[in-house]
């Protein structure tokens, strides 16, 4: 075990750089933070390369601690933990993990989640763990939709960035490959042309895309989708919020199965 009781330490300088995206790519890979995460972390066999702990975290999870490799642990001070938290109370634990290497789609096969510039790190977060609890194949980040690795997406998460595919690639490619292998692609709009999503019947495998908080989704996507559905409202408000949207959606399309 390893023990680091200084702020300037040259790996604790490393670390703290992960809390920019542009340096959690360059060194492809983050901080995850809390006792439930780094579990989820550890049993998902992520590449774990440092479990960071204080005296909280070796007073609570101290068991649990000494069955890691002890090669991974590091014990650090309170200041050294503040210094890599993101979040306003420092919980004790937190782990420094490699990022996944997926840049294909696995296949087409199932219900897949499509995003395309969701950019509220809260909504992109709760829109794939709804995803993981409804049982999608997985989920595709198009363009300006938000970094998963960062810490409110990571937390609204919860850890089910570990049970399901989550890929970054463009939408109008993956358009064209669900199109390839005769997948509908579902959009969401509120236009004349757009049909109530209670209408749309049982499909095994589908897209299904959702857009931006303010635009919704881009014409271009649009207008390569199979059919735009709508979620019809009773009440006075102009629109849902994306994720419930979503969650909505989601669960129509895995129940019709």
């Amino acid at each position: 075990m390893k023990e680091i009781m200084s702020t300037k330490n040259p790996l604790i300088k490393e670390w703290k750089k992960l809390h920019k995206k542009k340096e959690r790519q360059q060194q492809q890979r983050y901080i995850i933070e809390g006792f439930h995460l780094v579990e989820e972390a550890v049993q998902a066999k992520q590449k774990i390369e440092a479990l960071v702990f204080n005296q909280r975290g070796q007073k609570e999870w101290g068991p649990w601690l000494q069955k890691q490799p002890a090669e991974l642990l590091v014990f650090v001070s309170d200041d050294v933990l503040h210094q890599l938290s993101e979040l306003p109370t420092a919980q004790g634990i937190l782990a420094i993990v490699a990022m996944p290497q997926v840049s294909e789609l696995p296949s087409t096969h199932g219900g897949w989640l499509l995003l395309d510039n969701v950019q509220d790190p809260g909504n992109v977060g709760t829109m794939i763990r709804t995803a993981d609890a409804a049982g999608l194949a997985g989920v595709i980040l198009g363009e300006g939709t938000a970094d998963i690795y960062n810490t409110k997406v990571l937390r609204s998460m919860q850890g089910s960035n570990y049970h399901l595919p989550i890929i970054r690639y463009p939408l109008v490619e993956v358009m064209k490959i669900f199109a390839e292998n005769k997948v509908p692609v579902f959009g969401t709009a509120l236009d004349d042309r757009a049909l109530p999503f209670t209408q749309q019947v049982s499909v095994k495998s589908y897209g299904l895309l959702l857009g931006n908080e303010g635009s919704g989704v881009a014409a271009e996507l649009l207008e390569k989708t199979t059919a735009n559905l709508y979620i019809p409202m009773k009440g006075q408000a102009e629109s849902l919020n994306v994720a419930i949207a979503a969650g909505i959606l989601m669960y129509h399309f895995e129940l019709l199965k």
